[in-house]
């Protein structure tokens, strides 16, 4: 993860390791051609919201608000309320007065203010950052910079889906809960792009810093503006849970009845237990030729863009080794079937060493909404002494992992933003090796730490919520925790730990799971000091094994043991990432609550 670049700590005392100068990197082709579809996109944005901002002040001045204290730089009351909600209020106001119509309008019009107004600013960075492509870069800048072009690209997408959902009169682009989701991804996505720079120096970096100046917190006020309109919060005040419940407890139980969701087609429901045999790919990649395409790679190209039905890309066995595979944001509903784990191989070996950010180093990666991958292994051998090197980066919303390999050391998984489903997969690594701010959840799946290096300490996961209104978290529900050969035979020279806090709100919770003995005592370790321990939220509700007992857990404000079912229900599939009732149509068998059975 991105930690403070090279000098992130971990476990133990290890750092990454110097910065070396490289030579200059320049854009090739296609990136000069990413560049202007970018540009060409964000003067699409700037001309959709200035036509949105036209009619909340239309709005306004038809019910008499008209343009009255438009040079009176004291907030409205409207005004005052809404950024009182947030956590940066005089940012919040003073950004608000700059803004046509603001004065006058109502709590309601605020919101979509709020998010038009941010957009505007998103969408102004992109551009800027677009503008500076052709500047020499050393291959970590440039590779920092390119993180920043794709997830600021991102979050313009997700904040103009979250504009229409909210835009007065307007048909919205998705519930509540969807908008909850874009916009906390969206606040990811600057923490990514800002970390990729922390150890780095240089003109790029001043200038995207300067343009990059108080979006963080712009996004986080947006956010914090449209959770406090909605009501906010849930059922459980004492809870920091920021989750809303949007399916009712008969939909909940026929859905688990079914073992599957209600929102997939019959067809879906079938695939992903189908036969490979039985299934009709649109794609097959077979590295002897008798395939479509030779390459995933070319399979990803040839795959539709803002696809509405399930697209089938069948991997059959074999090592598949290609530089950079991504399914990215434009390739919706996309699904790779394998020949299994061990068979189908996804592999790379990139790791920070590279001079790469950690973003970057992911064997395969993928940010299409809908995504699901089946029966494949992605693997990332750079190994423990190559530090961060992730096997699988996942930012898709809405994306299922099933019976699927994630093999590495540090850094594995990295679940990046919006909602995922992981089932029955095995995840292999050893410090923070499942790490990322999406709203996750883990069933039935087997949890392996490895031998770390000599003094280093495992830690299962790292989990970077910065923010109290993010709708993100880690459940680790009905899931065994284990140790590989290797590291059981030293566990003594190697503890264990259940996770640490990345971020402020970091948020993980262990469910009704297996832990193994070389789980230490405490459960939980200390990212720096006293860091976040009092805002953070880890949880432990009813698992089992030598590594569960809670006698010597540690004592701090935001650990609580789960005793309460309403609460750990929270926290299920029903109530933690459902939203708007997705994961049934991916056919994924689960458990929509508690219940192992």
């Amino acid at each position: 993860m991105d930690y403070g670049r090279l000098g992130k700590p971990e476990p133990g005392g290890y750092s990454t390791g110097a910065q070396t100068t490289e030579p200059n990197s320049t854009p090739n082709k296609k990136s000069k051609l990413k560049i202007l579809i970018i540009a060409a996109a964000t003067l699409m944005v700037a001309s959709a919201i200035s036509t949105a901002a036209v009619v909340v002040i239309r709005n306004r001045v038809n019910s008499g608000g008209g343009a009255a204290g438009m040079n009176d730089r004291r907030p409205s009351k409207a005004m005052s309320r809404a950024c009182s909600r947030t956590r940066y209020p005089t940012l919040c106001v003073n950004s608000l007065l700059d803004f046509p119509g603001a004065l006058a309008a109502s709590d309601k019009d605020l919101v979509h203010i709020s998010v038009n107004m941010t957009l505007q600013k998103i969408g102004r960075a992109l551009s800027f950052a677009a503008e500076i492509n052709n500047l020499d870069m050393d291959p970590h800048v440039r590779s920092a910079y390119d993180d920043c072009l794709e997830l600021l690209d991102h979050s313009v997408d997700q904040f103009s889906r979250s504009l229409t959902s909210v835009a007065p009169g307007g048909e919205p682009a998705g519930s509540t809960q969807d908008v909850i989701t874009w916009l906390s991804a969206a606040l990811t996505n600057q923490d990514t792009c800002t970390e990729g720079f922390d150890e780095l120096n240089g003109d790029v970096k001043n200038q995207m810093s300067h343009r990059l100046k108080d979006l963080s917190e712009l996004v986080s006020n947006s956010l914090a503006i449209y959770a406090a309109a909605d009501g906010g919060g849930d059922d459980f005040s004492n809870i920091p849970i920021q989750n809303r419940r949007l399916l009712t407890s008969s939909s909940r139980r026929r859905e688990h009845e079914h073992q599957f969701p209600m929102f997939l087609s019959k067809r879906e429901r079938r695939l992903l237990d189908m036969p490979v045999t039985a299934i009709n790919a649109d794609i097959i990649v077979s590295k002897d030729g008798n395939g479509t395409y030779k390459t995933i790679a070319e399979a990803i190209k040839k795959a539709p863009e803002h696809s509405n039905r399930r697209f089938i890309i069948y991997v059959r066995a074999g090592r598949y080794e290609e530089n950079k595979l991504k399914v990215g944001r434009k390739k919706t509903n996309i699904m790779f079937i394998g020949d299994g784990k061990g068979k189908t191989v996804i592999s790379g070996g990139k790791s920070v060493q590279d001079k790469l950010t950690t973003f970057h180093t992911a064997s395969f990666a993928a940010t299409g909404a809908g995504f699901i991958a089946r029966d494949i292994t992605f693997e990332n051998w750079a190994g423990a002494s190559k530090h961060q090197a992730v096997a699988l980066r996942v930012g898709a919303d809405h994306a299922v992992v099933y019976r699927c390999n994630i093999i590495g050391y540090q850094d594995t998984l990295y679940t990046h933003s919006q909602r995922q489903f992981y089932r029955d997969c095995d995840i292999y690594g050893t410090v923070d090796f499942i790490f990322g701010n999406a709203a996750v959840v883990f069933q039935n799946c087997s949890i392996h730490a490895r031998k770390p290096m000599p003094l280093q300490k495992n830690t299962i996961t790292a989990q970077n919520r910065k923010d109290p209104n993010q709708n993100t978290g880690i459940s680790i529900h009905a899931c065994r925790i284990v140790a590989e050969p290797d590291l059981e035979a030293a566990r003594g020279d190697f503890p264990t730990y259940l996770g640490r806090p990345w971020k402020l709100y970091s948020r993980t919770v262990y469910m009704l799971s297996d832990l193994g003995g070389h789980v230490d005592p405490r459960g939980w370790l200390e990212w720096n000091d006293t860091f976040a321990l009092d805002t953070l939220y880890y949880g432990e509700y009813m698992n089992y094994g030598p590594g569960a007992e809670l006698g010597r857990r540690v004592k701090w404000p935001g650990y609580r043991v789960i005793n309460s079912t309403e609460e750990a229900d929270q926290f299920t599939v029903a109530k933690f990432i459902y939203g708007s009732s997705w994961l049934p149509s991916t056919g994924v068998a689960f458990l929509a609550g508690l219940s192992t059975t």
